[in-house]
């Protein structure tokens, strides 16, 4: 990738699939030390295995659930005592409120709303809360990368039509503007990735769906039209959580195959 993570302390809330596990195993091949959250004890166990694999001593995994306050702060705090510092926090975890009632507003049940801004919106408040109190009480300059999504300006209705979804991936970028302004004399930086239809657990209903594959292979046109995959990603994760971008601040930065520049074909 090119960007040195060396003596770089990282958090990564959803560190332990997907798109955080990808992200994780690449930061440590670019000399970070990494603490990953993770919900599924089995993947918990997996993911550190594969740390120790990299990079020896060098990757931990927990488990936790990214929609209690306590969370974060358990992770950070496991950083600090394992590796002696904290300097940025990667907060990946979210996904789809579909099962239990997002979808159009119209259609939109209570548990759908809670359950939907619980898991993408207020698991990514605490995270950032407590990061940015940590790099204060260290008094260090500390970065957060937050996980977005093109839905949260981009909206496609005939197939992603859960609308709490984009709102909470709207609102993500409001937290994430608003505390970069406020936290730029102290050199905390805080960046927003956005992706489009990347290939991760919260996927799969569109990765079976044949007419949604033919829409993405003109939505997504790069590469030959497709899915994007976890690695896609990474390179930007590095630069944003490096020393190389820390003239950057406030900015939200698509990963979309050419999503938001292209009309996509029924």
């Amino acid at each position: 990738m090119g960007f040195s993570l060396k003596n770089r302390n990282i958090v990564i809330i959803g560190g332990t699939t997907g798109l955080g596990l990808s992200a994780a195993k690449a930061f440590l091949l670019n000399g970070a030390k990494v603490v990953v959250v993770g919900r599924n004890p089995d993947s918990v166990a997996s993911a550190e295995k594969e740390f120790d694999a990299i990079a020896p001593g060098h990757g931990k995994a927990m488990a936790g659930d990214a929609i209690h306050p306590e969370t974060a702060i358990t992770a950070i705090d496991t950083c600090i005592d394992s590796f002696g510092s904290f300097h940025a926090l990667y907060h990946v975890a979210g996904g789809s409120g579909r099962r239990f009632g997002d979808g159009p507003l119209h259609e939109v049940t209570d548990e759908g709303i809670d359950k939907t801004l619980d898991l993408n919106l207020k698991s990514l408040i605490f995270s950032n809360r407590a990061a940015v109190q940590s790099f204060l009480e260290q008094g260090i300059a500390g970065c957060v990368l937050n996980m977005g999504s093109v839905l949260g300006y981009s909206p496609s209705p005939r197939y992603f039509s859960t609308h709490i979804y984009a709102a909470a991936k709207a609102a993500i970028i409001g937290l994430t503007k608003s505390s970069a302004a406020y936290y730029a004399d102290k050199n905390i930086r805080l960046n927003v990735i956005a992706p489009a239809l990347v290939e991760t657990p919260m996927a799969q209903r569109a990765a079976k769906d044949d007419a949604i594959q033919a829409f993405v292979k003109t939505k997504q046109p790069l590469d030959g039209g497709r899915i994007g995959c976890p690695e896609d990603l990474d390179g930007l994760a590095a630069y944003l959580l490096s020393e190389e971008s820390r003239f950057v601040t406030g900015q939200v930065i698509a990963v979309d195959g050419g999503w938001t520049v292209s009309e996509g074909q029924f």
